[in-house]
């Protein structure tokens, strides 16, 4: 049997990183992620992709219908590895020597090959330090990289893939990034990074992010990769050509999906085994806003971005007409990328209208994970806040497939 990568998924999420280094015929040995629902996501994606490779995709069908639950999948299929896989904590200064002896009594002797991940980015973020009268210099968030670095040493895997937000390269003047890079090279690793838009690997979505990777002399790589940008015809209007057409505030039940897509086929974000839509639920609104949101994609339609001082009066509730004029914006179907979609798409909608006027709504949670590339299996745990959370946190699924069959080679 091929050795199988072994990697383990600092700051995990969703698993947006993890999906695409499984795809790419990885192993992840452990995940560590802070969020009780990111973890439980998590859970329910290992618990998947084990019974995918047992053949027993209706045991998981059963389970996004309510009809069996995860844990009797669990006990059923002898899935505690994977269960326990997912490490709940956040890591800090008391716990990161505890949960770096977790990771090593999981790999059981053997070495780990990667390790992938990128702290929580609000530190780091243009808005958030825009939002902190401090600039967000007294963030504890601004230095847990130094963890990340504990965990290289501890663990020394070959090559590691650190991801974050193109802020990261001004915050604190570029101090930041500067120590990160001085303490990896002091825990004997190269490091490079790129800013990567998304949009150029096939995701249908502009999300630029700084991909920095390190290597050590243990593995075979030299210079930075080259990831390969992939070449496509498909706009963002596409990833939505199949989903039933719904109003806000509507309610589609999980449901057989009726309308198969090749290209979608073709892109893994939908399948015939498993076939069916869940998450295809809009957010109830105001009269108000969805006069502001017909407003916006009528606007659309005319090439033009709505602007706040330009709605009537009695259609604004704020009184700053200098700042974040753009607070209402329409998703652009005809584009390659659609803009970012980011963890504030769990607030509210308004930054993310359907482009459709007849539906005249916002985004639902499916659309959103669509944007991202997680396939319609990809089952997110909690309420519909902590949802779209999780998919504007994430890393896309294309994207990191790509990340990952490239660093496979050199290892």
């Amino acid at each position: 049997m091929d050795h199988r990568p072994k990697i383990l998924d600092l700051f995990a999420g969703a698993g947006g990183l993890s999906e695409g280094f499984i795809r790419a015929g990885c192993e992840i040995v452990g995940h560590i992620e802070m969020d009780k629902n990111a973890c439980n996501t998590l859970i329910t994606r290992m618990v998947y992709h084990a019974l995918l490779q047992k053949g027993k995709m209706d045991e998981y069908k059963n389970y996004v219908l309510g009809k069996i639950t995860r844990e009797s999948l669990i006990e059923k299929y002898g899935l505690q590895k994977e269960r326990d896989s997912v490490i709940c904590s956040k890591i800090k200064e008391d716990n990161y020597k505890d949960l770096i002896e977790q990771i090593k009594t999981r790999l059981n002797g053997e070495s780990l090959d990667m390790i992938v991940g990128g702290p929580p980015c609000q530190a780091y973020s243009y808005i958030g330090r825009a939002r902190d009268e401090h600039n967000m210099r007294n963030d504890d968030r601004n230095f847990l990289y130094k963890y990340y670095v504990q965990f290289l040493k501890a663990l020394k895997p070959k090559i590691f893939v650190f991801e974050n937000v193109p802020g990261l390269k001004s915050a604190g003047k570029g101090k930041y990034l500067r120590d990160m890079q001085r303490l990896m090279k002091k825990a004997g690793y190269e490091t490079d990074y790129r800013i990567l838009n998304a949009a150029d690997f096939g995701v249908p979505q502009n999300r630029k992010r700084v991909i920095l990777v390190g290597w050590s002399k243990e593995s075979k790589l030299k210079k930075y990769p080259n990831f390969k940008e992939v070449e496509r015809e498909y706009l963002v209007k596409d990833f939505f050509a199949n989903l039933p057409q719904i109003q806000a505030g509507k309610d589609t039940k999980i449901k057989k999906i009726s309308k198969q897509n090749d290209l979608l086929r073709k892109l893994g974000i939908v399948s015939d085994e498993f076939g069916l839509l869940m998450d295809h639920v809009s957010r109830p609104n105001t009269k108000q806003d969805l006069e502001i949101y017909k407003r916006a994609v009528q606007a659309k339609q005319n090439g033009e971005n709505i602007k706040y001082n330009q709605l009537p009066g009695r259609l604004k509730t704020h009184n700053n007409e200098e700042g974040f004029l753009d607070r209402f914006k329409v998703v652009d179907g005809k584009a390659k990328g659609s803009h970012t979609v980011v963890a504030h798409i769990a607030k509210d909608g308004h930054f993310y209208i359907h482009p459709d006027l007849k539906q005249n709504r916002s985004l639902t949670v499916r659309e959103a994970a669509r944007l991202q590339t997680f396939p319609d299996d990809f089952k997110f745990e909690g309420d519909r806040g902590p949802r779209f959370k999780q998919i504007g946190n994430a890393v896309p699924p294309m994207l990191s497939t790509i990340l990952a069959k490239e660093l496979k080679k050199y290892l």
